[in-house]
């Protein structure tokens, strides 16, 4: 394969290099004099940084036009992608909004929901989040208890949700409940999307060994959610989720925001000296530094199979795990290998004295719950060996077991 530009994306490129030049600086550097929380300052300048992007028309690039997108090649989302990349910029908060929820919400939801929720999303002014996992039903998804009961035109929720990133300031989120005990786990589940603000949900964020909240714990307490809200038919949720989950991996995997990479390390490797010398010139550093960047090109090859489905208008699908099960541990390693190189400086948490503004250590104390979020990496295993190679499954004996007669603890 040919992997330089064609005259076709050579322009493109240009194009995006003008717009980021003249943009993406007012973002990508913090802002100054601004009397609020860090968290709102953040906030602010991610929603006017998508907010530019959709007015010029590189949010959603490969989506439809009738969803608000350019109806681009995916090309040319790669592109965009690699030029964004070299800049700060703060994308996260709708990591989970654009890469799992609008394209679970575009695939089962009903035009009307499609219509009002997507073109928000596209331009920043609704962020959402993932009301998935619970105390005991993690990496189990289909283990979940949150019910869902069937009151005329609306469910009425109760439960609790754990690990919700950015649920304390999301506006709406995707939520899967039980619905139907009576049958097995998988079969009884029904999908919705809901109002953070709606009476009875209470979103508590979790304190983080890093000093950050960013995980949360959602109570729901006679939750009303109208039945317009759901995505498929009553207890085929697993089915919508399938989806999420699938987009899930692929997403995580392209999250940018915060981790540290290889040129990351190159900058810190030439910028401080071990007792031998520079640490760019020592023997091991480089070896280290050589096999993380093969790792992170096998990474980008691999994703170009995936970007080959969705140019087909296919759901991605399990290959993507091979992605997320690489690129987390991958990035834990970088960030231990940096705070080494770093010594006594590495353990610092200020920005102001650790190098690279604390990166390593940062994406240090974060890297285990990547290894959660999207999948833990047992799971995926699983998913890789199962459903890429083909080989014998783990033996389920809850396969057809009802929900509720399912064993549990004291």
């Amino acid at each position: 394969m040919d992997f330089d530009d064609t005259p076709e994306e050579a322009a493109f490129r240009a194009e995006v290099k003008a717009f980021l030049a003249a943009k993406a600086p007012k973002y990508a550097e913090p802002w100054e004099g601004e009397e609020t929380t860090r968290d709102d300052v953040y906030l602010k300048r991610a929603r006017g940084w998508q907010a530019e992007k959709a007015a010029a028309g590189y949010a959603g690039i490969t989506w439809p036009k009738e969803f608000g997108g350019r109806g681009g090649k995916p090309m040319e989302q790669v592109v965009f992608g690699q030029e964004e990349g070299k800049y700060d910029l703060p994308t996260q908060p709708f990591l989970i909004g654009l890469g799992m929820c609008m394209q679970t919400l575009m695939a089962h939801g009903t035009p009307d929901l499609i219509k009002e929720h997507v073109g928000p999303a596209l331009r920043g002014e609704k962020i959402w989040c993932q009301l998935f996992s619970e105390p005991i039903a993690g990496s189990d998804l289909a283990g979940i208890k949150t019910r869902s009961e069937r009151k005329g035109d609306e469910w009425i929720v109760n439960g609790q949700k754990v690990w919700n990133s950015g649920a304390h300031y999301a506006d709406w989120g995707i939520l899967v409940t039980r619905s139907d005990p009576s049958v097995p786990k998988h079969k009884g589940l029904t999908f919705f999307i809901v109002d953070m603000k709606s009476p009875g949900l209470e979103p508590r964020p979790i304190k983080q060994i890093s000093g950050g909240a960013h995980f949360n714990e959602v109570y729901f307490t006679d939750v009303r959610i109208p039945d317009r809200q759901r995505l498929g038919a009553p207890g085929e949720g697993w089915k919508v989720a399938l989806t999420t989950l699938m987009n899930e991996r692929l997403a995580v995997t392209s999250f940018r925001d915060v981790s540290v990479d290889v040129p990351h390390l190159l900058r810190l490797a030439r910028s401080i000296d071990l007792e031998t010398g520079p640490a760019i010139e020592n023997a091991a550093v480089r070896e280290k530094i050589a096999d993380f960047y093969v790792r992170s090109q096998g990474l980008k090859f691999t994703n170009y199979r995936t970007l080959t489905a969705l140019s087909r208008g296919e759901t991605p699908g399990p290959q993507s795990s091979i992605g997320k099960v690489v690129s987390a541990p991958k990035t834990q390693q970088i960030a231990t290998l940096g705070m080494d190189l770093a010594d006594m400086a590495g353990g610092l948490l200020d920005g102001d004295l650790a190098p690279l503004r604390a990166a390593f250590s940062q994406t240090f104390l974060s890297a285990p719950g990547t290894r959660i979020a999207g999948g833990t990496d047992e799971i995926l295993r699983n998913i890789i060996a199962e459903r890429v190679l083909g080989l014998p499954g783990d033996i389920r004996v809850d396969k057809d077991v009802p929900y509720k007669e399912l064993p549990t603890g004291r």
